[in-house]
């Protein structure tokens, strides 16, 4: 078993729909938590609802290459860390023929190429024993037609945890590839391109993070959408 009262974890991405319910769930835990996200004030906001048990935040453009690195020095200000969740991510929509290379790029830097460089920056950082949870989603298992870059850019992640479980076990830190079904978390409503399909009603995001840290408590590495029924 992991044990969360008094890791110090860091949360990218915390001040999502997922993010920031993995944080309560954590904090109701007694984890220390670093937060990272876009926006100042939505960071701000969190932190001032999690109280104390906020070690620091951390506001970064993760579409940058520096970005993961400043992320990486903030988690770095506490002597190191027990763990990273990484939850950031955009999702796009249409066929094809309607993607434009911005929006391409858009979904392979932050969904996949993101957190790869997060993780060679915290290497340093991770304590024997520390858990790496990669969000993915479902259309890792199976994409879908309308969200064939969306698709392969979480396919990318779930391939890259699996070689990296394999790759860090020596060193004792436990990669979890997480693939939920659609959960109501507001992101595909918010698309950077296209129209959102009839999705119909997701998973609560609540009980989608208690699972998570359930599973990252258990010592779980992998989490596909059936371990969600």
């Amino acid at each position: 078993m992991t044990q969360l009262r008094d890791a110090h974890l860091l949360v990218v991405g915390a001040t999502g729909g997922l993010g920031s319910a993995i944080c309560r769930r954590l904090v109701d835990e007694g984890s220390r938590l670093t937060l990272a996200g876009r926006s100042e004030t939505k960071l701000a906001a969190l932190a001032s609802e999690l109280g104390e048990a906020v070690v620091a935040t951390i506001s970064a453009d993760l579409s940058n290459p520096a970005g993961p690195v400043a992320v990486a020095a903030a988690a770095a200000e506490d002597g190191g860390i027990d763990g990273v969740i990484y939850a950031a991510g955009v999702v796009a929509f249409g066929p094809l023929g309607e993607l434009d290379d911005d929006t391409f790029d858009e979904l392979l830097l932050l969904n996949f190429v993101a957190p790869v460089r997060l993780l060679r920056s915290l290497l340093p950082q991770l304590k024997p024993g520390a858990v790496v949870v990669h969000l993915s989603a479902v259309v890792a298992e199976k994409p879908m037609k309308g969200m064939a870059a969306y698709s392969a850019s979480k396919s990318a992640l779930t391939g890259f945890s699996a070689a990296m479980g394999a790759e860090l076990r020596r060193q004792k830190i436990r990669v979890l590839d997480v693939r939920p079904p659609h959960t109501q978390t507001g992101l595909h409503t918010r698309p950077i391109s296209g129209v959102p399909p009839q999705l119909g009603r997701g998973l609560d995001a609540d009980i989608v993070a208690g699972r998570i840290v359930e599973a990252i408590a258990a010592d779980e590495a992998d989490l596909p959408a059936s371990a969600f029924a």
